[in-house]
C-alpha cells in the first residue's frame, strides 16, 4: 500500500513538472512568434512599392538625410535637362522651361528672359533646331547649407546642315524647400550662373 502511494506520488510529480515545461514551452513558442510577426511587420512597412511600365519595383524608406547627395544631384540634373532640351515647337518650350522655372530661383528665369529677349527661342523654331543635353557629372558640396554644386554637361544641337557639339559648365546653390507634385525633390536652386559654354565640334551634316 505504502509503495503504491509512493509511486502515485512519483507519477503526480512526474505530471506535473512535464505540464509546467509544457507550459513555459508554449509560452516562449508564443513571446517568439508574437516578436517575429512584429519583426517581418516592421521589415514589410520598411518597403514601398513603385509601379513603373507594368512592374513592381521595390523601394525603401530612408532618413532624409540619407537620401541628400542622390536627390540633390537628380534634382540638378532633372532642371538642366528641361532647361536645356528645345525642339522646335513653341509649346514644348515653354512646357519644358516651366517645369525647370519651378525648380530654380528668379537666377533661371532672368536666363530664361535674356535668351528670350535675344530671340534665341525664335530661332529655334524658325531654324528648325533640336538641343539636348547630357549631364556628365554633377558635384556637391554637402558641408555647407545652402549647398554648393557644379555641373558638367554636354550640350547637342542639331540644325539643319550640322550638329554642333558644345561644352556646359553651371554652377549654383540648393536650398531646401517643401515638397510639392512640381518639386518633388524639395531644392530650389539659387545663384544659378554658366561658367562656360563653347563648341568644341562641329560636324557638317
Amino acid at each position: 500500500m505504502f509503495k503504491q502511494m509512493k509511486n502515485i506520488d512519483s507519477a503526480f510529480k512526474y505530471v506535473r513538472t512535464f505540464s509546467m515545461l509544457l507550459v513555459v514551452a508554449c509560452v516562449g513558442i508564443c513571446c517568439f512568434s508574437v516578436y517575429k510577426s512584429f519583426q517581418l511587420v516592421s521589415h514589410i512597412q520598411s518597403k514601398i512599392y513603385i509601379l513603373s511600365n507594368g512592374k513592381a519595383l521595390e523601394a525603401s524608406i530612408g532618413e532624409r538625410k540619407d537620401n541628400i547627395p542622390v536627390e540633390a544631384k537628380d534634382h540638378i540634373k532633372t532642371f538642366h535637362q528641361y532647361f536645356f532640351t528645345l525642339d522646335p515647337d513653341e509649346k514644348l518650350i515653354q512646357a519644358n522651361i516651366t517645369k525647370a522655372l519651378y525648380l530654380a530661383d528668379i537666377s533661371a528665369k532672368r536666363q530664361y528672359d535674356n535668351s528670350k529677349e535675344s530671340g534665341y527661342f525664335t530661332n529655334i523654331i524658325s531654324g528648325n533646331i533640336s538641343q539636348t543635353i547630357s549631364i556628365d557629372s554633377v558635384m556637391v558640396d554637402l558641408n555647407q547649407s545652402p549647398y554648393y554644386f557644379r555641373c558638367y554637361g554636354t550640350q547637342s544641337i542639331v540644325r539643319t546642315t550640322s550638329t554642333v557639339t558644345r561644352s556646359l559648365i553651371t554652377e549654383g546653390y540648393l536650398r531646401n524647400i517643401s515638397r510639392s507634385d512640381n518639386n518633388p525633390h524639395g531644392f530650389l536652386i539659387e545663384r544659378w550662373a554658366t561658367i562656360l559654354n563653347k563648341d568644341i565640334k562641329v560636324q557638317n551634316r
